[in-house]
């Protein structure tokens, strides 16, 4: 009686995306760069996949996009609305989307060091606004779904050095994290990660 050797595991692949670091990637690649956001999630998913093995299968189990706004400003409320009106509803996609914050220092001059909080021609507030909570979220995500096996491959898209401590962990645990990375941004991270894959190489296929 021959004895069937068991199916391979399918590779379940989780992306996240820091959606201004995302963005703003690709725009300095090739400026006004329209993605095609129904491409993106099966394609990267595939692709990071194919990092791990080439010759087994994956599922594309969510693509997460975390993303901030300034209330005070119009078009980011449009964004906002892009963001949780259209992108949050297509099939696998999630986002989390968070005001940003007026930063609590004002600028300083680059001579004498002194702070400017108000526009000397208009009164208007100089501060500026900072992301708040992104980064803590997408740890917080990629922790709680890894703890309740919802993937074993993890697409990060993001620069920040401050994911490699979530990398280590997550690796240590069995869990293989793909950085997601354009040119050689990012590099400290990418070294800390199972794989790479160069999203600038791939973004004439999920051009709009």
């Amino acid at each position: 009686m021959t004895t069937l050797a068991p199916p391979p595991s399918l590779h379940r692949v989780r992306i996240f995306v820091d959606f201004w670091n995302f963005t703003l990637s690709m725009n300095a690649k090739k400026p006004k760069f329209q993605p095609d956001w129904t491409k993106i999630g099966r394609l990267l998913a595939a692709k990071a996949a194919e990092q791990v093995d080439p010759s087994t299968g994956h599922s594309f189990e969510a693509m997460h996009v975390y993303g901030s706004f300034d209330p005070a400003s119009p078009a980011d409320l449009k964004l906002r609305q892009w963001l949780e009106g259209w992108l949050d509803k297509q099939p696998g996609v999630h986002v989390s989307s968070v005001p940003r914050q007026k930063k609590k220092s004002p600028p300083k001059c680059p001579s004498c060091h002194a702070e400017t909080a108000t526009c000397s021609a208009c009164g208007s507030d100089m501060r500026g606004t900072e992301e708040k909570g992104v980064d803590t979220r997408i740890v917080t995500d990629m922790m709680s779904h890894a703890w309740a096996d919802g993937y074993k491959v993890a697409l990060l898209i993001s620069a920040d050095r401050d994911f490699i401590p979530i990398a280590e962990e997550l690796q240590k645990r069995g869990i293989k994290v793909i950085h997601g990375q354009f040119g050689s941004t990012g590099m400290d991270l990418s070294k800390k990660c199972w794989g790479r894959i160069d999203l600038a190489a791939l973004m004439p296929q999920f051009e709009r």
